[in-house]
């Protein structure tokens, strides 16, 4: 939830839901970045999504969470008002969202879905490097580690 809306992220992108960490604020952050925080010994860039999608700042609650998502190789943290729910979409088409101007792209959303009697906007993140690549090229953050190989037998 963000606001009013429920809005989801494919779960193959989400590495975890988390409760909110310390954030650094950085000097001049992208619009809707609030900060980066040490997340798991990673820094990460935290994206408010009430500030990316026009609303209103809102004071954390005990309902906020952060959605840790990976976007192009790095970890971005989504902050969500809260966290309602985990379901799929049975198989069913995303829907267009409607035409929002240049918005879609700026709000990242690819489409739309139903759960139960609501609506829901997916979000793509792949929209969202333009966030984490200017970060990235000024050494603000860092791509993520890849999986360390695992190997069976002996070692020497």
């Amino acid at each position: 939830m963000v606001g009013d809306v429920e809005y989801a992220v494919p779960i193959a992108r989400v590495r975890e839901i988390a409760n909110p960490l310390a954030i650094s604020v950085l000097p001049h952050p992208p619009l809707s970045v609030v900060g980066v925080a040490d997340y798991r010994g990673e820094v990460i860039a935290v994206v408010d999504l009430r500030t990316r999608f026009g609303l209103a700042p809102a004071p954390p609650s005990r309902k906020t969470k952060w959605i840790v998502v990976d976007v192009s190789g790095h970890h971005l943290a989504f902050v969500v008002d809260a966290v309602t729910d985990v379901f799929g979409t049975g198989g069913a088409e995303l829907r267009p969202a409607p035409a929002l101007g240049s918005g879609n792209a700026v709000y990242g959303v690819a489409g739309v879905a139903n759960h139960g009697k609501a609506l829901v906007f997916v979000l793509d993140t792949a929209r969202f490097r333009d966030i984490v690549e200017p970060l990235a090229s000024a050494g603000k953050i860092r791509a993520t580690a890849p999986p360390r190989a695992l190997r069976w037998g002996a070692e020497r």
